[in-house]
C-alpha cells in the first residue's frame, strides 16, 4: 500500500511516501518559502529518487487543518489536482492529529499547539493507551484556558508545535503538572505522520473524493471577520475603499501570522 502525504498547514512544507508501514521517502523544509514554490518540486523529487509512478499510489493523505489559510488552500489544491488527475481517493488528516501522531506510543498526554495569535492556539489533546486516541478534538482556545484544563487533568503533558516558542514562558510559569517539550525531530508538522495516519484511515475506509475535499480552517480569515464587522456597522463602502476584501489571507502568507 502506497500513501502519499502532503503537509502545508503552517511554515513547514513536507511531502512523504509511506509504503506498507515504511517511510520510503520524506522531504521537509521549514523555511520562508511559499508552498506554491515547494510542494510540487518536492513531490517530483521524491518520485524521481524512488523511480515511482504516481499512478501506483493508492491514496493521497493531506493535512486538512487547522492552520494557515493560504497554506491549507495550496496543500488542498495540490492534493485535489493529483487526486483528479490520477483518479485516486483523498484522505483528510486533521493537522493536529498528525502532529500528535509524531509522539505515538508515549504514556503522557500529547498536546500539539499552533500559534493562532491574540493569546490563542489551535490545539487538541491525544493519548496512547492501547491505541492512538483523540481526547479533545481540534479547536481554537485561549492559552491560559488550555493550561488551566491541563492542570485540572493532573497528567504529565508533552507539548509540541509552533505554539510552544510563542507561549513557552507562560507554560513554564503556569503549568502545575509535569510537562516536557518535544525534541526537534518531532516538534513540527511532518508529512510522514500525515501519510502514516492516512494509511490507518485508508484501511478503515475513511476516504473522500478529490472533488469533496476541503480544508477545515476552524476560524474565519481576517478579511472575512473585517467584512462581517463592517456590515454590522454599515461601513462596507468605506472598507472597500480602504482595501480590497477577499476570503483569505495574502497570496504568499503560509507564515503563522496568516492564520489570524
Amino acid at each position: 500500500m502506497n500513501v502519499l502525504g502532503i503537509e502545508s498547514a503552517a511554515l513547514t512544507a513536507s511531502v512523504a511516501l509511506v509504503t506498507d508501514d515504511v517511510v520510503t521517502a520524506e522531504y521537509t523544509v521549514n523555511f520562508k518559502k511559499t508552498h506554491s514554490q515547494t510542494l510540487l518540486p518536492m513531490i517530483d523529487e521524491i518520485t524521481r529518487m524512488l523511480e515511482l509512478d504516481l499512478g501506483s499510489v493508492d491514496a493521497i493523505a493531506v493535512s486538512g487543518g487547522p492552520g494557515s489559510f493560504t497554506g491549507l488552500r495550496i496543500g488542498s489544491a495540490t492534493a485535489k489536482g493529483l487526486g483528479l488527475a490520477l483518479k485516486k481517493p483523498l484522505i483528510h488528516v486533521p493537522t493536529l492529529d498528525a502532529m500528535a501522531y509524531n509522539l505515538y506510543g508515549t504514556a503522557a498526554l500529547i498536546c500539539p499547539m499552533m500559534d493562532a495569535r491574540r493569546q490563542q492556539v489551535y490545539t487538541g489533546l491525544y493519548r496512547y493507551e492501547q491505541e492512538f486516541a483523540v481526547v479533545k478534538e481540534s479547536c481554537a482556545m485561549d492559552i491560559r484556558e488550555l493550561i488551566g484544563e491541563l492542570n485540572d487533568r493532573g497528567e504529565r503533558v508533552i507539548f509540541l508545535g509552533d505554539g510552544v516558542p510563542a507561549y513557552k514562558t507562560v507554560i513554564q510559569q503556569e503549568m502545575t503538572v509535569p510537562f516536557d517539550f518535544a525534541p526537534a525531530q518531532m516538534n513540527r508538522q511532518r508529512a510522514a505522520s500525515v501519510a502514516a495516519l492516512g494509511a490507518v484511515y485508508l484501511a478503515e475506509g475513511k476516504t473522500e473524493t478529490a472533488a469533496d475535499h476541503k480544508p477545515d480552517y476552524l476560524k474565519k480569515a481576517q478579511a472575512e471577520r473585517e467584512l462581517e464587522e463592517a456590515r454590522r456597522q454599515g461601513k462596507t463602502k468605506e472598507l472597500a475603499a480602504g482595501h480590497s476584501v477577499g476570503t483569505g489571507d495574502s497570496p504568499d502568507s503560509e507564515q503563522p501570522e496568516a492564520r489570524r
